[in-house]
């Protein structure tokens, strides 16, 4: 489509902010414009997702969080205009020059991520029945994976001639069978220490938390932008989400994600339960045993895609599983740490 149609097509919603555009460049869902007034960043989403986040974005806004690329009314107060059934918003275009290392920018991701949770932090109410009815269900099914990993690995044993596929699972077993015992495990506590509370706390989730989603001004301020998935839950999902990206990958033991979680945990603490929940949930071994069960499931097979997957995979447990034990060693020692100060100060009194 030529510059001449684009603009054409955009008029009519710059109109409405007073901005008559010069020149215009695609990005995907984003629009560059350039105009008398400066360069700004028009912004296509769905009226599906339109409502909550013009909602979110105000109630963020009336608790005092504003490191949210600002979203500019409409001459009559909108924030979004809807435009052949799309809605869009305008944003300023930030230059995001880069000014430091990938560690130092997710660090300050997370530091504002958590003043995002903080800000927006409030409790809601819990019906404890329904609590019950979702640790049933999910145990009920991680139970199910567990009798399906057993069961199948019987099955390759008595093979003769294994597949590829089926003797690289048989060699990842262990590994599998240990993270959903770990995650059960976990679950479990979290349900035993919670079954009797009738509150949680929720706060604003991003919905897709992102380095590319983390942008800088010329003053080397970060704000966070792409907050359409942006709804009420609990912390962990922001956090879970992130981590899978990072870690999906080859292996490596990554003290980077050590680091930025520890950062967001400094400004933002995790209760005990919410910290139960990420480890549980963190821990599981979902996406090698969908490609597992992908593979049982498949009468034609391409045995070289699926072990390349299942490695893939592996690797992404194993990844994770490293961050996990960290976790837990860093939480053990903090407790340590506080029962010997609790002594101390007990013995001197």
């Amino acid at each position: 489509m030529s510059n001449v149609n684009h603009l054409h097509q955009f008029e009519p919603i710059l109109k409405q902010y007073g901005i008559e555009p010069q020149f215009v460049e695609n990005f995907g869902k984003t629009i560059r414009v350039y105009s008398d007034k400066g360069v700004f960043s028009l912004k296509k989403i769905t009226p599906k997702h339109g409502t909550d986040f013009i909602r979110n974005i105000q109630y963020l806004y009336q608790k005092g969080y504003n490191r949210i690329v600002p979203i500019y009314p409409t001459f009559d107060g909108r924030y979004a205009v809807l435009h052949s059934n799309q809605l869009y918003y305008l944003m300023p275009w930030l230059p995001n020059e880069e000014k430091e290392d990938r560690n130092a920018r997710n660090q300050q991701l997370f530091r504002e991520l958590a003043r995002l949770h903080t800000l927006s932090l409030h409790e809601v109410s819990i019906d404890p029945k329904e609590k019950e009815e979702h640790y049933q269900s999910l145990t009920s099914l991680w139970e199910n994976e567990v009798e399906f990993i057993e069961g199948y690995i019987e099955a390759c044993e008595k093979k003769q001639y294994m597949s590829p596929t089926e003797l690289v699972f048989c060699l990842y077993y262990n590994d599998i069978h240990q993270a959903l015992t770990y995650s059960k495990n976990k679950l479990k506590e979290w349900y035993e220490l919670t079954k009797e509370e009738t509150k949680a706390r929720a706060v604003i989730v991003h919905g897709k938390i992102s380095s590319e989603h983390f942008l800088y001004d010329e003053r080397g301020y970060g704000y966070f932008i792409n907050l359409e998935n942006s709804k009420e839950g609990s912390p962990i999902h922001d956090l879970l989400p992130f981590l899978s990206r990072i870690l999906n990958t080859f292996p490596k033991r990554c003290e980077d994600c050590i680091d930025w979680l520890y950062v967001y945990f400094k400004y933002f603490p995790l209760k005990e339960d919410e910290m139960l929940l990420l480890l549980s949930y963190f821990a599981h071994p979902g996406p090698v045993l969908r490609v597992v069960e992908e593979y049982f499931k498949s009468e034609k097979r391409n045995e070289r895609r699926l072990v390349q997957r299942l490695q893939k995979q592996y690797w992404l447990l194993k990844n994770s599983e490293y961050v996990v034990m960290r976790i837990e060693e860093i939480e053990r020692q903090k407790k340590q740490a506080a029962q010997a100060a609790q002594a101390n100060t007990g013995a001197q009194e």
